[in-house]
């Protein structure tokens, strides 16, 4: 069996890992060729038959990162965690992004994300009232993954 093979996630290892991270870096293609990469809060939602996980951010419509995908939806996603190479472990995504501007879908994913990662008062309902005017919701649909966990080499290379 190759290294490659040995490090490979399951897909019960990707959701799982998905599910307990926090930040995505999203790579999208600046207008000068260059990769621009930011980090983002996301969700994972399942699609599917399969429960295959799709990652889904939100962002502001004049964003970089907007106007980016405006331009080519294409995105290279990217979580990892691990101090040390023998920890490392992580989940790479080539994904084309769908972009949707429906305000209640951007408000209902704004409550999905702010759920995650903080508690929900009547303030913060307010602020994503206030911002989803002026927000995206981006699906980003797999197209091409890549993992690796080194941890599952017991600490040899």
């Amino acid at each position: 069996m190759s290294r490659r093979d040995q490090i490979r996630m399951s897909d019960d290892e990707v959701r799982s890992f998905l599910d307990e991270e926090r930040i995505v870096v999203c790579a999208t293609n600046g207008r000068r060729g260059w990769p621009h990469l930011m980090p983002l809060w996301y969700v994972v939602r399942s699609t599917g038959d399969d429960g295959t996980p799709e990652l889904w951010a939100w962002t502001f419509a004049k964003s970089q990162k907007a106007v980016n995908i405006g331009r080519d939806p294409r995105a290279t996603l990217q979580v990892e965690a691990g101090e040390r190479y023998d920890e490392l472990h992580g989940v790479m995504l080539e994904c084309e992004v769908v972009v949707h501007t429906d305000v209640e879908r951007v408000r209902e994913l704004g409550l999905e994300l702010y759920s995650r990662y903080a508690e929900v008062d009547d303030d913060v309902r307010a602020m994503i009232d206030k911002q989803a005017p002026k927000r995206i919701a981006m699906q980003f649909v797999e197209r091409s993954r890549a993992t690796w966990d080194h941890r599952k080499l017991g600490g040899t290379y």
